[in-house]
């Protein structure tokens, strides 16, 4: 199984999933054509089999302070989700595997994917609106259980339950103290050198900004 991610993430992505074909990569979606990709998973899946009004699906939360993760498999795109982050907390959402591809546990190496980059960015806390029926799958794989007394509740014709599972980062987590280079690189990508590392290497000669990254 191959995971686009950091190296200490790609070690562990698999960890509670069934091990993987090697034709299989999970990739935080960068550019257009992958966005494409994951909308049209979540199309499939969302409005095509369960149905969903367009506006409440695509709900103008995918490009303000959203990551997005794609399942591909021999480069064709069968599943995503989408993380959020908050303050103290992230949460995972959209988890869609296509129909025709499910049953090969991509559901496990996504969300799993998704709990080791929340881990590396320092969150403790992962939530999610689980369907009720689906409770013992998230209890069962990941240990998350429904938050006390938060009332279930409904939206796009399905029943929904509030989950919460605790992670723990690792030490070389995101904090005030990395590397300013390390925060410089792109989402999720965070061990291997970025363009703006090989800039590094070029003695400054520009005058004063007002910019800064």
């Amino acid at each position: 199984m191959a995971v686009n991610l950091p190296a200490n993430l790609a070690a562990t992505a698999s960890r509670r999933a069934v091990r993987q074909a090697n034709n299989v990569e999970i990739v935080v979606a960068r550019t257009l054509d992958d966005l494409m990709q994951v909308m049209a998973v979540r199309t499939v899946v969302y409005l095509a089999e369960q149905h969903c009004p367009y506006d409440e699906e695509y709900d103008g939360n995918d490009f303000a302070g959203a990551t997005h993760l794609l399942l591909r498999r021999d480069g064709e795109p069968v599943g995503t989700l989408r993380l959020r982050w908050f303050a103290d907390f992230a949460k995972i959402e959209r988890v869609a595997v296509r129909p025709d591809h499910r049953g090969r546990q991509d559901t496990l190496a996504l969300v799993d994917a998704a709990f080791r980059l929340a881990e590396r960015k320092g969150y403790r806390h992962i939530i999610g609106h689980a369907q009720s029926r689906l409770l013992p799958f998230w209890k069962r794989r990941f240990n998350a259980v429904p938050r006390e007394d938060r009332a279930r509740f409904a939206f796009s014709d399905y029943d929904y339950v509030e989950i919460i599972a605790e992670v723990n980062p690792p030490d070389n987590a995101m904090s005030l103290e990395t590397d300013p280079m390390v925060l410089l690189r792109p989402e999720g990508d965070w061990d291997r050198p970025g363009v703006l590392d090989r800039s590094a290497t070029r003695a400054a000669t520009g005058g004063r900004s007002a910019t800064a990254n």
